[in-house]
């Protein structure tokens, strides 16, 4: 009788509501000060990482805590769970990947299925829900490793900022292009490639135009098919509660939810952050 667990990391941006409902195990990112260290989510949240940034106290993100790691797995292991997915953060944007599948080798009672996402944010959220989804079904295992790649297919992620100051500043972009961006007061749009990489989907000038592009993106969805829709806010709620109000509504939108854009992802688009993880269901 196979018991399958579903193990992501902090940066799925889920919430802690929603990682209880759906008995996801979330490995902490560290978010790291010049004095401090926290586990993401665990001894810190979004707000006070927001906070910070707002007053100009930027943090780095680490790889997930080794020890709070290898006690998830230990409890799993103590309940009886003989099964595990993993839905990991790109391997190309983080080494979370590599080092879960290094600490799990010390475990091998358990079976082990690691999915590199080939994304980061809540797309990484969106697919681990599905997981969880898909267990509540009773799907075996091997089910679900057969699904996993058309899930990742039908899920994508767009997001922009107020700021290209927070990607400069924590490398995502040359200094030269952040700079000669905010001159030209370019707003771009990121998601994720196909090898799991950060690019620019689009360029855009000005706030207003960012967010027109936003809908715009969600339109050309929705005009294939239903989809299901998660609005994503990065300290910038009361615009980003303005672009649920005016989309919610949509013809073919299935189901649509307000998230927060999380501190390990937060770091980097900085507050002033709005963004779209849409799942095609056609």
């Amino acid at each position: 009788m196979q018991k399958i667990a579903v193990i992501t990391d902090s940066g799925c941006d889920l919430s802690q509501e929603t990682i209880k409902e759906n008995n996801i195990q979330v490995l902490p990112f560290r978010i790291i000060y010049s004095d401090r260290e926290y586990l993401d989510k665990v001894t810190i949240s979004e707000e006070q990482v927001y906070e910070d940034l707002s007053n100009g106290i930027i943090p780095t993100t680490s790889l997930p805590d080794l020890q709070y790691t290898e006690n998830i797995i230990r409890k799993l292991k103590d309940e009886g769970y003989t099964h595990v997915v993993v839905v990991s953060v790109s391997s190309n944007l983080s080494g979370t990947f590599n080092s879960i599948q290094l600490l799990c080798e010390e475990h091998p009672e358990l079976m082990y299925y690691f999915f590199d996402t080939k994304t980061l944010g809540f797309p990484v959220g969106a697919i681990a829900l599905e997981v969880s989804k898909l267990i509540k079904e009773k799907a075996s295992f091997e089910e679900i490793i057969d699904k996993l790649p058309n899930i990742k297919k039908s899920i994508s992620g767009y997001v922009t900022f107020n700021t290209l100051e927070f990607l400069k500043k924590g490398g995502r972009i040359g200094r030269v292009a952040g700079t000669v961006g905010e001159m030209l007061h370019l707003k771009p749009i990121i998601s994720s490639d196909d090898e799991g990489h950060l690019y620019p989907f689009c360029k855009v000038r000005g706030r207003k135009k960012s967010i027109s592009k936003l809908k715009e993106i969600l339109n050309s969805y929705l005009e294939g098919g239903k989809c299901r829709v998660w609005v994503l806010n990065g300290a910038a709620l009361e615009e980003a509660r303005a672009f649920f109000e005016e989309i919610k509504n949509k013809h073919n939108i299935s189901e649509i939810s307000f998230e927060t854009i999380g501190s390990a992802m937060g770091v980097h688009t900085g507050p002033g952050a709005i963004g779209l993880c849409i799942k095609k269901e056609y």
